[in-house]
């Protein structure tokens, strides 16, 4: 399986067996994320070099203009989409198998953790999977410790408060806080 193959199959809403030819891939792109956040995690690197073991991790061209204070962690890393001047703190956990797409100017604060993925709720297939995408729009802020569910957007200017679980899509222009997150203000 290629990795637009892997792609274009994680983005149909057809669950994810577990043990299934596709659920294997994810434990092969699972040590290669291993071997390169090793070391990203283990010693510094330039930004130049940072943006080298990305571009390797991610499977894209990471732009010039993208940032990142490691440590970082996938378990994946094959799914990940990001745009300029994206910039990524200290901590990350992006569990990327449904797609995180992270679009221009976007700031991911300390131990954010963005998780496509969910286990089926029947117990008899409890290893089975569902993915769905992240997408974090133009200009958002994510506080530290934020925790973003699966299928969840969250609109162009956004704010989400420290700490804030989002379950839900966030509307442009909003600061959403708590757990779960919630509209609290809208930005003028």
């Amino acid at each position: 399986m290629t990795i637009d193959q892997f792609r274009e199959r994680m983005a149909t809403d057809e669950p994810i067996i577990g043990g299934s030819e596709l659920h294997m891939e994810f434990h092969k792109y699972s040590q290669e994320a291993l071997r390169i956040t090793a070391e990203i995690n283990g010693s510094y690197h330039t930004p130049e070099e940072l943006r080298r073991l990305l571009s390797e991790l991610w499977a894209i061209d990471v732009p010039e203009s993208f940032g990142m204070f490691p440590p970082f962690y996938t378990d994946c890393g094959k799914n990940t989409h990001v745009g300029e001047r994206v910039f990524i703190n200290m901590g990350c956990k992006f569990q990327d198998q449904g797609g995180i797409f992270i679009d221009d100017d976007a700031l991911i604060g300390h131990n954010a953790t963005l998780c496509t993925l969910n286990h089926l709720p029947d117990p008899a297939q409890r290893a089975g999977m569902i993915a769905k995408p992240i997408h974090i729009g133009k200009k958002v802020w994510l506080g530290a410790n934020v925790t973003v569910l699966q299928g969840v957007t969250i609109g162009d200017n956004a704010i989400v408060a420290a700490g804030a679980v989002v379950t839900k899509d966030v509307p442009a222009n909003a600061i959403v806080a708590g757990v779960p997150a919630k509209v609290i203000k809208m930005i003028e």
